[in-house]
């Protein structure tokens, strides 16, 4: 016991170690921020996560002006609010937005530890899950490193996670909403998960998916292997001899600590509750914010033209007698039309910039409506599949959105290669792992090679570029395509292991 003691002391001793070594490491690139010169690079700063548009919006707020008018800033007025005075305060002798970096290297260390807590979590409930159906043996390889200290640590030594920090980018903050909301569905606070995930949809819009993983976590609990090996297991243990004292036992603890085999509703109605709550209450602050450049009542009169003009009925009857450039100039004004619309193709990790770049304007609102449209056709499928698992279907969502949203970042990809952490034991036999990691690595230095000969040498085009952006997009492609199978194959394995048990 002694020994075991002092292993786990030591496991988190070394833990906090690597933490505040990533700290420091942080920390000494920010001084070095204007040599790296990250902020300007696309792959870190989008058109709504960098803190130059930001800055530029907070100061035309400043001077009595919209902070929408042009075409700099289409983030958060609450983002505004809360990190626009941090742009302006300077410290005599350090580099400039120190202040904000120090808060993005906060917000990173506060999700490594949201993660670290939801991986404590689920390795807890699993190991009691494969313990009710005597398949604790398969626990001994994975006692040698804790998944929630793996991924905390992938999180915050990963590159594309420094990258984003030092770059100024306001990923970190989305990201922390995200991983909030998760943990509180996995400690079952419905008004934590709540606020996480209204915030996270409120910043970035594609988090509104995530709704369902919530409920399933609220509803159902953790993950676990697939509740028919529980009903069987208790059928099985009913058929034998119940004078059995062991039998007795095992019958009585399986009972006392099985997953829930029903849907609760109770915490689900809780966690709606509350997302109403916060939703009428982080409105209130937008109108609060933009009550002077009329409220949110013209907002709302602008996302009613975005919908109009994105589903293409700005050219029929309805709209013969509106001015077709008062519509063009209210799309990129509010934030969700201009994540929608996709009106800024500026070069990033994505794949919609150079595609709506070459398309012709009639079919457009086409296309537009079928990369969205995409997204929301994968929920219902792995939702009805992966209900047993709905951390690593919010995990499978996250890679979805990361690949098909309008304005992707490396931020972006850092959140899912976090949370992948959590899943190490479950995914220990994936395929094409090496290929995987070199391809990252791969596409990583190659993408400001390309950036570097087509902008500024002038030897290349947009293809030498967006041929990064193909093959990162591919490569999410294949981590999720084999993530996903080889989870299903764990539950295949787990199947076959539940009936051969004796």
């Amino acid at each position: 016991m002694e020994a075991k003691k002092e292993e786990k002391l030591s496991k988190r001793s070394s833990f906090w170690v690597w933490v505040i070594a990533s700290v420091i490491f942080r920390l000494i690139l920010v001084y070095f921020h204007k040599n790296l010169n990250l902020s300007s690079r696309p792959e870190v700063s989008t058109p709504l996560t960098s803190i130059r548009r930001l800055a530029e919006g907070y100061w035309l707020k400043q001077s009595s002006m919209s902070p929408y008018a042009g075409s700099m800033y289409h983030g958060s007025p609450l983002l505004l609010s809360l990190l626009g005075p941090l742009t302006v305060q300077r410290i005599q002798g350090q580099p400039n937005h120190l202040l904000c970096s120090l808060l993005f290297v906060l917000a990173d260390v506060v999700s490594a530890v949201l993660i670290r807590a939801t991986g404590q979590k689920l390795q807890t409930s699993y190991s009691q899950s494969l313990k009710l159906l005597e398949l604790d043996n398969l626990l001994r390889s994975s006692e040698i490193l804790s998944s929630g200290d793996v991924a905390s640590l992938v999180y915050l030594w990963n590159p594309f996670t420094i990258v984003a920090c030092v770059g100024l980018s306001t990923s970190p903050i989305e990201n922390l909403a995200i991983i909030l909301s998760l943990y509180g569905a996995c400690t079952r606070l419905p008004s934590l998960a709540a606020f996480g995930w209204v915030v996270a949809t409120h910043l970035s819009l594609y988090p509104a998916i995530l709704i369902v993983p919530l409920i399933f976590l609220l509803g159902y609990g953790l993950d676990a292997p697939p509740r028919k090996l529980f009903v069987q297991r208790r059928h099985g243990k009913g058929g034998d001899n119940p004078s059995s004292g062991s039998s007795c036992q095992q019958e009585e603890l399986l009972n006392q600590s099985k997953p829930p085999l029903t849907f609760s509703w109770k915490p689900v109605m809780h966690f709606l509750f509350w997302a109403s709550v916060w939703s009428v209450y982080v409105l209130a602050l937008c109108s609060l914010s933009v009550k002077q450049k009329g409220g949110l009542w013209e907002m709302f009169e602008r996302m009613n033209i975005i919908l109009l003009a994105l589903f293409g009925l700005y050219r029929s009857s309805k709209l013969n007698n509106m001015d077709k450039q008062v519509v063009l100039d209210a799309v990129p004004v509010f934030t969700y039309g201009f994540i929608l619309t996709v009106e800024d193709l500026s070069p990033n990790m994505g794949v919609l910039w150079y595609f709506f770049a070459e398309v012709f304007d009639f079919f457009r609102n086409f296309f537009l409506i079928v990369f969205h449209m995409n997204i929301l056709f994968m929920i219902l499928p792995l939702a009805i599949r992966l209900n047993h698992r709905p951390c690593f279907l919010a995990f499978v969502y996250i890679m979805i959105s990361s690949m098909l949203k309008s304005y992707p970042s490396v931020g972006d990809s850092a959140l899912c290669l976090g949370l992948f952490g959590l899943f190490i034991f479950e995914l220990a036999d994936m395929q094409f792992s090496f290929f995987l990691f070199c391809g990252y690595v791969g596409v990583s230095l190659l993408s400001p090679v390309m950036h570097n000969l087509w902008i500024w040498r002038g030897t290349g085009n947009a293809n030498f570029y967006y041929a990064t952006a193909m093959a990162f997009a591919c490569f999410q492609i294949v981590l999720m395509v084999q993530s996903t199978s080889a989870m299903l194959n764990h539950d295949r394995k787990l199947r076959k292991l539940s009936v051969t048990k004796p």
